[in-house]
């Protein structure tokens, strides 16, 4: 029996094509890395005093807070203003990530940090939610502490 080559080269062709182009979404999807460079452009904004450059994380109705709504800004422009806005902070704030992890398949992912400004420093969580590469939900958690990373950490070091 002699089949017809058409179909069979339309199928190797067609599998080969990129997801997109077989539209089933987009070429790469975002994962571990791509969570950890957008967490670290808002870190980056931050440490520089660059609020324009870390409001570009968030999307356009983001909403950012500190439960229950101790903190509470809705929409990138409101964080760009909280974050020092055009001429910045009179102090630069100080933000170092320990442990990074993301669900690509809730989108949602989660940190510990250090948080350093004005002199006082705190140590916490955020729970984050992604949608297009960008911050849609940003729920922190955080406790003061004088105390470095280490030493907060207690008995319970990883």
């Amino acid at each position: 029996m002699v089949r017809p080559m058409g179909r069979v080269i339309f199928i190797i062709i067609f599998l080969s094509l990129p997801s997109c182009a077989r539209n089933e979404g987009p070429l790469t999807t975002f994962g571990q890395k791509e969570f950890e460079t957008l967490l670290n452009e808002v870190s980056e904004g931050w440490n520089n005093n660059d609020a324009a450059r870390a409001a570009a994380a968030f999307s356009p109705n983001a909403i950012y807070s500190e439960p229950p709504d101790k903190q509470l800004f809705i929409g990138r422009k409101a964080l760009f203003e909280f974050f020092g806005g055009d001429n910045g902070r009179d102090v630069n704030m100080n933000m170092t990530w320990h442990h990074i992890v993301y669900n690509p398949e809730t989108l949602i992912g989660a940190a510990e940090w250090t948080f350093i400004y004005q002199g006082e420093a705190a140590h916490g969580m955020v729970s984050i939610k992604v949608e297009d590469g960008l911050i849609t939900n940003w729920r922190e958690y955080f406790y003061e502490s004088p105390l470095e990373w280490d030493a907060f950490q207690g008995s319970n070091k990883f």
